[in-house]
């Protein structure tokens, strides 16, 4: 088992993962993947660059490791992500046997670890994640809603306007 100090150093690379997909104007979600204590692939949102609803840093980062390790089976890995995976991307973890998922903040709109749905956990499924939240939790809700309130208030402008 990892210590909190590992947890959160693994964290400040998805961090910094997400850090580069707002560089590039995308939603600052970053990805790492881990496999005894190392980082094997790393990813962030490319859906807008790429013009692909499927191009989730989540979903980036397990089709690396699938290549890294020549194996869709990534059962020996922890899954490190900025932000709670959506229903897509925690269906592709079970699918890719993630043994552990790590994130740091949770999404109530939209997560599926447990905040509007659980797919990583479903008792139905054949594979079922460790979960790990909150780990720098604070800083990943800050990257985001620094990324999203300028937005906001442009809609807002918009619609008051």
């Amino acid at each position: 088992m990892l210590s909190e100090e590992s947890h959160q150093k693994f964290m400040q690379e998805a961090l910094e993962q997400a850090r580069e997909a707002w560089r590039e104007n995308e939603v600052p979600v970053g990805a790492v993947l881990v496999r005894k204590g190392q980082i094997i692939a790393r990813a962030h949102n490319l859906v807008r660059t790429r013009k692909d609803p499927t191009a989730h840093a989540e979903i980036l980062v397990l089709q690396e490791g699938a290549r890294q390790l020549a194996n869709e089976r990534l059962s020996d890995t922890a899954l490190y992500v900025t932000i709670e995976p959506c229903a897509m991307c925690g269906g592709a973890m079970v699918w890719a046997r993630i043994k552990r998922l790590v994130y740091g903040t949770r999404d109530p709109k939209a997560g599926a670890a447990g905040s509007v749905v659980n797919v990583v956990q479903n008792p139905r499924f054949n594979h079922r994640l460790e979960v790990l939240a909150g780990v720098l939790e604070e800083d990943c809700r800050e990257l985001m809603e620094s990324f999203f309130q300028p937005k906001r208030k442009n809609e807002e402008r918009s619609r008051s306007g």
